[in-house]
């Protein structure tokens, strides 16, 4: 029988456990024995009047949490869920490989972030941070002033993660949706719209999060070229990102139809002028931006390559 798997990640003092309380005090283990795995203890403590139908199980050392010891606790408390809180400095990969049993489906990653300590953790600890976002299905930033709050957003961390859903939890209690639904960036009152070098992380963010604003524009800009393995055949230039870190570098690419594509070598640097429509295309698994090029010419690289936000 198939075991639902809730992780909660996020590094100590995020706002982890009071999340747990919130859900357990709502009811989420009143129907079904729930095994809470423990693996970071802070200062706070799980509500002993919400674990009725829980059982609290510490991990202290990453090397405890093996597939044998999880099989060993599903035989001895045959829990019909498992809700983890994970310690924010061990690797998630290796619990998704190496750890969950087979029958243990992973149904639901909530990260959870001191946002006053994001910076600070995305610049030491680039790579923890950042699988803790890439894989959530919901990114909390606790404790958000409005100077963090702008600041987070120049981070366009919708960049890093397209699917979650991303809140901010502020300091005077409210809550608010990371996205704002701003006017566009650019001017799209210009017959051809310009994307200078700097700003192509800008614009893939706003014409991915807003692809029919942009149909039936045309649109001026440098990118390199990019031919797909996966989907052979398919054009999809665009640039690379440093989304959040040094170590978090990604391609931004866009699929791309029209004559001359197939001329150029990938990594090639080509100038183009494009005609943006909106089309189904499995590389979106739906409709997505598609770029119909009306010109495309070599050019020499932008000073700055690499994009940044």
């Amino acid at each position: 029988m198939d075991i639902p798997v809730y992780l909660v990640a996020g590094f100590l003092d995020s706002g982890k456990t009071n999340f747990i309380n919130g859900v357990l005090e709502d009811g989420f283990a009143r129907q079904d024995r729930t095994l809470l795995l423990r693996c970071e203890e802070g200062e706070e403590e799980y509500n002993p009047k919400a674990l009725d139908n829980v059982t609290v199980v510490d991990i202290e050392e990453e090397a405890d949490l093996t597939c044998s010891r999880m099989k060993e606790l599903e035989k001895k408390y045959r829990p019909k869920q498992v809700l983890i809180e994970y310690n924010g400095m061990w690797q998630m990969e290796r619990l998704y490989r190496e750890v969950l049993p087979a029958n243990w489906v992973l149904y639901q990653i909530m990260t959870f972030v001191e946002a006053g300590t994001f910076e600070l953790y995305a610049k030491n600890m680039g790579q923890l941070m950042m699988e803790k976002i890439t894989n959530a299905d919901l990114l909390v930033f606790n404790r958000a002033t409005p100077e963090l709050r702008e600041a987070l957003r120049k981070r366009n961390l919708r960049m890093v993660n397209r699917r979650a859903d991303i809140y901010f939890e502020n300091v005077d209690g409210t809550s608010e949706d990371y996205l704002t639904g701003d006017e566009c960036p650019f001017d799209l009152s210009q017959p051809v719209v310009d994307v200078p070098d700097d700003d192509f992380g800008v614009w893939y963010v706003d014409v991915m999060d807003h692809p029919d604003r942009w149909a039936g524009k045309e649109v001026h800009m440098k990118l390199l070229m990019c031919h797909s393995k996966k989907y052979p055949g398919i054009h999809c230039p665009g640039r690379f990102a440093m989304v959040c870190c040094e170590n978090d570098i990604q391609f931004l690419g866009l699929v791309a139809k029209g004559v001359g594509l197939k001329d150029y070598n990938n990594r090639d640097w080509v100038e183009v002028t494009v005609r943006m429509a909106v089309e189904n295309h499995d590389a979106y698994q739906g409709k997505g931006p598609v770029m119909h090029v009306l010109s495309i010419v070599p050019c020499q690289k932008p000073a700055q390559d690499v994009v940044t936000f």
